[in-house]
């Protein structure tokens, strides 16, 4: 379909702005230009609880947000371990605090939001080491957190994706902690970028192929050959059999369209229960900007049913 008029008004709310494409900027620039996506996001919902604590992790201590959803009793709930996008390069607690409120209530759960190392200052493997030392934690201290250490789910939108669906595959072994689901908003699960979705959208629709390119150089370097350590590139595992069930979100008018379809159609080969849905006329990072593109705010029903299906 023709993009939304939502998506349209945004785009041009951003050219109107002199807002430059992300491989035009300095990475300092870009994490500014970043904390203006809190300006998109809608009013700020309620929430029962938030707290800032922190997992211990590999190089440190990482940061976590912790939300209990709005009218939570005392029962445990629940558990959603959730990674934010921007490309490995950006994006804060604060930035994902009003899509994470959003979430907890529409999913009935509770969501740690994880603020794992990002590069330049520390590349691949730093954001995976982080995100799977969280969803550890999470699961040893279910008790703690007063979570179902049998219904824990890990969640991300496209970077956050690939390290939700990174993580996602590094649990599948004995002695690692048992997820229920995987929920991978717009994904970059692979680094193909001649796919047709990103000849489609190489320019003009917020996130450019060139965008991409610049995330990558900064996460893994300027290697000539695109990674294929699972840790890295999800779509380059051999086998995913055993993975988690999965509910994959896709834009339209996303580059990264097809590396959700085609990890999706994977997945259910692999005999993973999978649901995938495109969200039409609709751009790459639209979770993030629901108050600009209310279009897109079925996601949150969308994978509160799937998790509930899975936790059942």
């Amino acid at each position: 379909m023709a993009i939304h008029p939502d998506a349209r008004a945004l785009l041009d709310g951003l050219a109107a702005g002199g807002v430059p494409p992300f491989e035009c900027m300095t990475v300092p620039q870009a994490r500014e230009v970043a904390n203006a996506f809190k300006d998109l996001q809608g009013p700020t919902e309620e929430v029962s609880s938030v707290t800032d604590t922190s997992a211990p992790g590999p190089a440190g201590d990482v940061p976590v947000r912790i939300y209990r959803p709005a009218g939570a009793g005392p029962e445990p709930l629940p558990a959603v371990v959730y990674y934010h996008g921007g490309g490995w390069v950006i994006g804060t607690l604060d930035i994902v605090d009003n899509p994470m409120r959003r979430l907890a209530n529409a999913l009935g759960s509770v969501i740690v939001s994880v603020d794992y190392r990002l590069a330049p200052e520390h590349p691949f493997p730093a954001a995976f080491d982080d995100s799977l030392a969280a969803l550890q934690w999470v699961s040893t201290n279910a008790d703690y957190l007063n979570v179902d250490a049998g219904a824990i789910a890990v969640a991300g939108d496209s970077a956050g994706g690939n390290l939700a669906a990174a993580v996602a595959l590094a649990v599948r072994g004995p002695d690692t902690p048992n997820i229920t689901a995987q929920l991978l908003f717009y994904p970059c699960v692979e680094f193909d970028f001649n796919t047709d979705s990103y000849r489609e959208n190489a320019e003009g629709y917020l996130l450019q192929r060139a965008s991409m390119q610049w995330f990558y150089a900064h996460y893994f370097g300027n290697q000539g050959e695109p990674p294929t350590d699972p840790r890295a590139c999800p779509g380059s595992a051999e086998d995913l059999s055993g993975s988690a069930p999965a509910f994959i979100a896709v834009a339209e008018y996303d580059p990264l369209r097809n590396d959700g379809e085609r990890y999706a159609k994977r997945l259910g080969e692999a005999g993973t229960h999978t649901e995938l849905i495109q969200y039409d006329g609709l751009l790459h990072g639209f979770f993030w900007t629901l108050g600009a593109t209310p279009s897109g705010a079925s996601i949150l029903d969308d994978a509160a049913e799937f998790l509930r299906s899975a936790i059942n």
